[in-house]
């Protein structure tokens, strides 16, 4: 059952599992997915006694900005404020959080910036917090090549192709991310739903635009840029989980992202696993937030 919650900026959309007074647990999507990534998650925590909350990120789902004038950002520290106004709004002063890509990103940033109100952190792939200052620097060709996608959304070329074929589009991305995945095309009609939110495009192209610095961020949120920009360590108890089989964004050799953390930090690397990492190893991300609840 969808349930929603009024913010300063946001109608946002959420699933609810398990009894209002357990400890609550926030998962998070990232792009191009939804809350169904948490479909064999959720439940099975919520089975434990614990509050569980999965909400759509701003331009997925039901979720809709309560006013037409305000800037239909997809910066990071948008999506991280929406998650701070989310917890606020239901009450939840201290959280465990669990996200992958857009909504990894969001949790590491609360941890980093919050740390009273994160418990712990699962990540999907570490820390992910943008070094905007230095996100023109080239990379490797291979990592070059594999992030292709979002050097098209920076034309008008890439903005009309996502409006003209989004689902055609996020499915492309979804087998090139995921390619080894049995389950793809049985679990992606489930998810791409979430994509025809009226601002879906614009969220989208933003957020790839604003990390490369080709697009002005919310004024608003000018000063959790700043703060970002600083790189901040993460404190709270993280588990780091990596896909080996990432076809956007594969595991280093070497973890160069354990120097952003500053406590209890465990990387695991995930064999036969992609980009979507609760929806193709549900067991694994359980066990991590279950490692951590229970420490």
């Amino acid at each position: 059952m969808i349930e929603t919650v009024l913010t300063p900026t946001l109608t946002i959309a959420y699933e609810q599992h398990g009894p209002e007074n357990g400890d609550p647990v926030i998962l998070l999507h990232g792009f191009p997915y939804s809350p169904r990534a948490f479909d064999e998650v959720a439940p099975a925590l919520a089975a434990q006694g614990y509050r569980v909350i999965v909400p759509y990120l701003r331009g997925y789902g039901p979720t809709r900005f309560n006013s037409e004038q305000t800037l239909r950002s997809g910066q990071q520290a948008a999506i991280a404020q929406d998650l701070l106004d989310l917890m606020d709004a239901l009450g939840i002063d201290q959280a465990t959080l669990g996200g992958y890509d857009w909504g990894g990103r969001a949790a590491c940033i609360v941890a980093a910036l919050f740390p009273a109100r994160v418990r712990g952190l699962v990540s999907g792939d570490g820390y992910l917090v943008q070094d905007i200052a230095h996100s023109n620097q080239p990379l490797d060709p291979e990592d070059e090549h594999r992030l292709w996608y979002q050097y098209y959304f920076h034309t008008p070329r890439g903005a009309e192709g996502l409006r003209q074929n989004r689902r055609q589009l996020c499915h492309l991305l979804w087998r090139l991310w995921s390619p080894t995945w049995s389950r793809r095309e049985e679990r992606y009609p489930l998810t791409a739903a979430a994509f025809d939110n009226p601002d879906f495009i614009e969220v989208v192209i933003h957020s790839y635009r604003h990390r490369f610095g080709y697009a002005s961020g919310d004024p608003a949120l000018e000063w959790m840029e700043e703060a970002l920009a600083k790189q901040p360590v993460i404190s709270v108890p993280t588990v780091s989980l990596c896909g080996a089989d990432d076809g956007v964004g594969p595991p280093a050799v070497i973890d160069e992202d354990a120097e952003h953390f500053g406590g209890f930090y465990e990387r695991r690397i995930l064999a036969g696993v992609g980009h979507n990492i609760p929806e193709e190893a549900p067991q694994q991300i359980l066990k991590a937030l279950l490692d951590l609840l229970q420490r």
